[in-house]
């Protein structure tokens, strides 16, 4: 299996062509997009831009989606917001939003919501798709705090995903594998930064893209 993992786009069109041009060099058979389609956009405004990907797109909104953009997105895609999806054998788990950031942004959850609309749909050894990161792993500001969420480390720490993605932190670049999960921030897709991800055998691995390769 091999996807496209996007995130943090900001409704920067103007790279629309450059994600193209990666689908049609690597050839994925799908898209992740881990959400912030928009940058306090509209439902209409996410559709519109998904509706341009040049591929089959499974998506969750970032903090900075509007809250209705899961019912908005159906016709361009599949909402994996608070749902799971089984594609080529393989259990994905998502959620969108973030937690409580201090800017006040428009899709934010706290921490016990978060847990709570995870468990239902978490197996083991899933493919865990969250716009935040689990607090400690690719959730770097440039002060050096962590700001991930407590609540999506206790998920991956239970269940054990063979792959957590996740966007938010534009700083925290990268791909490391942690007690049997490889994490994956792919970078922001505004910027020019994406991922190829592989799953041969049930063993992930990452490329990352960028930035405009």
């Amino acid at each position: 299996m091999k996807f496209l993992v996007l995130t943090d786009l900001h409704q920067k069109k103007s790279c629309i062509d450059w994600i193209n041009k990666v689908i049609a060099d690597y050839k994925p058979e799908f898209t992740i997009f881990l959400g912030d389609v928009t940058d306090f956009g509209t439902g209409e405004e996410a559709a519109e831009i998904i509706n341009m990907i040049d591929s089959d797109v499974y998506a969750i909104p970032g903090n900075c989606d509007p809250l209705d953009l899961p019912d908005k997105i159906m016709s361009a895609a599949h909402d994996l917001h608070g749902k799971s999806a089984e594609i080529d054998g393989y259990h994905f788990a998502g959620l969108g939003g973030s937690n409580i950031t201090i800017f006040g942004t428009p899709f934010e959850l706290d921490e016990e919501t978060i847990y709570n609309k995870l468990k239902p749909i978490s197996k083991k050894g899933m493919i865990l798709v969250t716009h935040a990161p689990a607090f400690g792993t690719f959730d770097h500001i440039p002060s050096g705090a962590s700001v991930g969420s407590p609540a999506i480390k206790k998920i991956a720490d239970e269940y054990k995903p063979i792959l957590a993605l996740s966007g938010h932190i534009h700083e925290d670049r990268g791909a490391k594998m942690i007690n049997g999960t490889l994490f994956c921030n792919p970078g922001p897709a505004k910027e020019g930064y994406c991922g190829i991800v592989t799953i041969e055998n049930g063993k992930p691995d990452v490329k990352l893209i960028g930035p405009l390769d």
